[in-house]
């Protein structure tokens, strides 16, 4: 059985969607199977991963969103763990390995994440970087990109809210402690972030909203539960 499935959503990202692939396929762990699933791009995403031949595997969708696409990817995956990564955004090497010792060695944990460091994309201006106001510390990466989870367990939470677009994460998170997952941070940076001028959460503020709605979701079943029987 394959070890690993990566997920890669993708949505008009060619610009770096190949340094994304060659940080997953440099992974020190094998077996390893590569989705990267198209999110109804216009641009050339889907030759740039053409380019790289029988080593991914390509899906393709309408333009539903990444939630959409990153379910999509687990729902064609074989591999005994998940790990997603977004198109732009890049792993270092030992990334998987060590997240899977991790989850080894810790028994009582579900999910192992791993710290993340965010640089400014270096293409970018003088002018626009001197505006890139960023974390210059190491942030634990409670987020999508920097997780490993074995299969049986993120079925168990279930898939990616596909209605929210900023904030999908967290709720998922939330039903994920809510089903009683447990899990292990490695002290390591393992993650690079890219900040760029396209980044979503930078250009999707109009979508601020969805944290609240994260949080009412979150309510409402906690509601649920107490007044069930």
């Amino acid at each position: 059985m394959t070890r690993v499935s990566a997920i890669i959503p993708v949505f008009n990202g060619e610009k770096y969607l190949a340094e994304a692939i060659q940080s997953v396929l440099g992974q020190s762990l094998a077996p390893l199977e590569l989705l990267i699933v198209d999110d109804g791009s216009t641009d050339g995403s889907v030759e740039v991963a053409e380019g790289f031949g029988s080593q991914v595997r390509i899906l393709r969708q309408n333009h539903l969103g990444s939630s959409a696409a990153r379910n999509y990817g687990v729902e064609r995956s074989q591999g005994e763990y998940l790990a997603f990564l977004d198109a732009d955004d890049r792993w270092l090497p030992e990334k998987l390995e060590k997240q899977i010792k991790a989850l080894e060695q810790d028994p009582g944990a579900q999910m192992a994440f791993v710290n993340i460091l965010q640089f400014i994309s270096p293409e970018l201006s003088a002018e626009v970087k001197a505006k890139k106001l960023i974390p210059r510390e190491i942030l634990p990466g409670y987020s999508p990109i920097a997780l490993l989870i074995r299969r049986r367990d993120f079925l168990c939470v279930g898939n990616f809210n596909p209605e929210i677009a900023i904030g999908e994460f967290m709720e998922w998170y939330l039903r994920a402690q809510e089903t009683g997952l447990k899990s292990t941070l490695i002290p390591e940076v393992l993650v690079e972030r890219r900040i760029h001028e396209a980044n979503q959460g930078i250009r999707d503020k109009q979508f601020q909203g969805d944290y609240h709605r994260v949080l009412k979701f979150a309510l409402d079943r906690r509601r649920k539960a107490a007044q069930a029987p």
